[in-house]
């Protein structure tokens, strides 16, 4: 269970620290990104601010389109495949069932959507040629039917532990790591270079930063892809990553407006409650968001969570006109499109039914309605509700005009199609995945190594074993983390074997020390500490290698060393490994404490 006594003095150091702290390469478009490398953020850090719309053109072209036109830009969905009009069958299939087309460019074409999200499990996200063939054959069919307006491509594209894109696109680490180096130019150049990877195959918003603030260490959805629990380091992240992402002319996306850091339920299975006074929300949750507004963000995502001290009605804040109108709009002055989290979630469709969550939506002051589980339903449902008077047209033209006026800024009405010779030369380019490796460097946080075990001597070549849970790596690595990091330490000298769990115990003996990954340990007996427990009695020494979340250690009996890495992808476990062996000294600072075991900002240096 939560232990709650220890979220309530979390929140409450967080509400301190925040007091104390209160006193146009990529903008032309991805066919004309430079072959292998990106602006130098040195020289342009900011980036280009993207095209200024030409209101009165953008005006003439609403006004040119049909209702039915106007309420399909409205709409963002998920569509089956890997190609715009040659589906695998059982896509087709899923299509049709769904939809009642058979192919994404049908669904485009019928529906005159304003965008496509692509995810992997829709089986959109194969490889990078054939994502950007799959955007060029969606925008051929956007600007050749209906009211020719181009698509806003989008993607999850956050990093770390939420990657839709895997290889051989740059992986880089997620928030939390980034939070853990403290580095604003590094977490800059990191959305720099996966928004121009992205531009390049065609994707030109992504869902990111999320400007969450953890404080919960039982929070199930959130954690290690919020970049920490310090709101004014988080807005000063969430701010760089804007610029970078925008500067390489892809959308950016803060979220999950008004703040999804302090929960204990996950609102893809249920309607989650915020429990903050708004003098808490506005000392904690609101900083990243004011600084995301102030920063020129493109795009902020809604949350479905119930915040009684915002809206006290019960209503989930996508559907809460107080939060989205009256606190984003008119408090923090933002004028850019507010998309929904997906509709398709269980936050958002447990008090109204899917007929009425996307007009409500819009009376709330969205824009963007994000995959509603029913899109034939639902843009039926925008249609009658401007018949009846319950929507005004022109509050539809509003919204139209906002996404229209993003398409614009991000430089899509003059050009549209990805190039495939900017996709071999960029994606996955020698230069960026340097960068991730030079920046996941900085991330690896050493919690602990009381006996001085560290640095493992590699020239020694030492017996390794490496054991513990092997999470579902994030797109597209290589392997397991724990193959990954035996084959990083071998590289690096040292004679390391991976083992599963049921033979580490017996495997120990003999080995220079036992290095055991952890992967979300929950509180109490389980699995996981019983490995830990009988390893520690081997006599062998055990390296803790907490994967995701950093709290493991505290769930856990001490070890002779405890390092955080906040992912399990490649670049992490490369890291890792050099700070094990020496080869790199440990520089990250825990970007949120481990109740019971370690403050905010813990890290040591190898040695010390």
């Amino acid at each position: 269970m939560p232990n709650h006594a220890s979220r309530r003095n979390l929140l409450a150091a967080a509400v301190a620290v925040a007091a104390t702290a209160a006193g146009a390469a990529a903008a032309s478009g991805p066919a004309r990104i430079a072959a292998g490398h990106t602006t130098d953020d040195a020289l342009n850090p900011d980036g280009p601010a993207g095209r200024r719309p030409d209101r009165a053109r953008l005006r003439r072209a609403v006004a040119r389109m049909s209702l039915a036109e106007k309420v399909g830009q409205l709409f963002v969905s998920r569509a089956y495949g890997h190609s715009a009009t040659d589906p695998d069958p059982a896509d087709a299939e899923q299509n049709q069932a769904a939809f009642g087309v058979r192919t994404a460019a049908e669904l485009v074409s019928r529906y005159h959507l304003g965008g496509i999200v692509y995810f992997a499990w829709a089986h959109n996200t194969r490889a990078p040629q054939q994502i950007a063939a799959l955007s060029a054959g969606l925008q051929q069919t956007a600007l050749t039917t209906g009211a020719r307006i181009p698509l806003l491509l989008s993607t999850d594209q956050e990093h770390g532990a939420v990657a839709r894109i895997g290889r051989p696109a740059t992986l880089f680490p997620g928030a939390m790591a980034l939070g853990a180096s403290g580095s604003a130019a590094d977490a800059r150049r990191a959305a720099r270079i996966a928004g121009t990877e992205l531009a390049a195959m065609g994707i030109r918003q992504d869902y990111a930063p999320v400007a969450d603030v953890n404080v919960n260490p039982a929070n199930p959805v959130i954690g290690v892809r919020s970049f920490g629990s310090d709101p004014r380091a988080v807005a000063e992240l969430v701010a760089a990553q804007v610029r970078g992402y925008q500067g390489a002319g892809v959308a950016a996306t803060a979220k999950h407006f008004p703040g999804h850091g302090d929960t204990e339920t996950d609102s893809h299975v249920g309607l989650p409650v915020m429990r903050h006074t708004r003098a808490a929300w506005e000392e904690l949750d609101e900083p990243p968001f004011r600084a995301a507004v102030e920063a020129g963000v493109d795009a902020i995502m809604t949350a479905h969570i119930v915040f009684p001290a915002l809206d006290p009605s019960g209503d989930p804040a996508t559907l809460s006109r107080p939060i989205v109108t009256g606190i984003l709009r008119e408090r923090l002055g933002f004028q850019g499109v507010v998309v929904t989290d997906a509709l398709d979630m269980a936050g958002v469709r447990q008090k109204y039914g899917d007929d009425r969550v996307p007009v409500l939506a819009l009376l709330a002051g969205c824009d963007q309605l994000l995959n509603p589980p029913d899109l034939p339903l639902a843009h039926r449902s925008v249609l009658a509700a401007v018949g009846s008077g319950e929507l005004t047209e022109e509050r539809v033209e509003e919204s139209v005009l906002r996404i229209l006026e993003l398409k614009s800024r991000r430089g899509l009405f003059e050009e549209v199609y990805p190039s495939a010779a900017a996709v071999g030369a960029v994606v996955g380019a020698r230069e960026h995945l340097d960068a991730a490796d030079r920046i996941a460097a900085a991330t690896t946080t050493l919690l602990a190594d009381p006996g001085k075990l560290l640095p493992i001597d590699a020239k020694a070549a030492p017996r390794l074993l490496v054991t513990g849970t092997d999470p579902v790596s994030p797109s597209g690595t290589t392997g397991p983390p724990t193959v990954v990091l035996a084959r990083e330490l071998t590289a690096l000298g040292c004679r390391a074997t991976a083992v599963a769990p049921s033979r580490a115990v017996a495997a120990a003996a003999g080995h220079a020390a036992v290095v055991v990954c952890t992967y979300n340990v929950p509180e109490g007996d389980g699995p996981q500490r019983t490995l830990v427990t009988e390893l520690i009695a081997t006599g062998v020494p055990v390296v803790l290698v907490a994967l995701r979340n950093p709290y493991d250690p505290a769930r856990l009996p001490a070890c002779a060393a405890e390092l955080a890495t906040y992912s399990w992808g490649d670049a992490e476990m490369r890291a890792a490994a050099r700070v094990l062996t020496g080869a790199a000294r440990p520089s990250g600072r825990l970007p949120v404490p481990v109740p019971g075991r370690y403050p905010l900002g813990h890290g040591l240096s190898s040695g010390s």
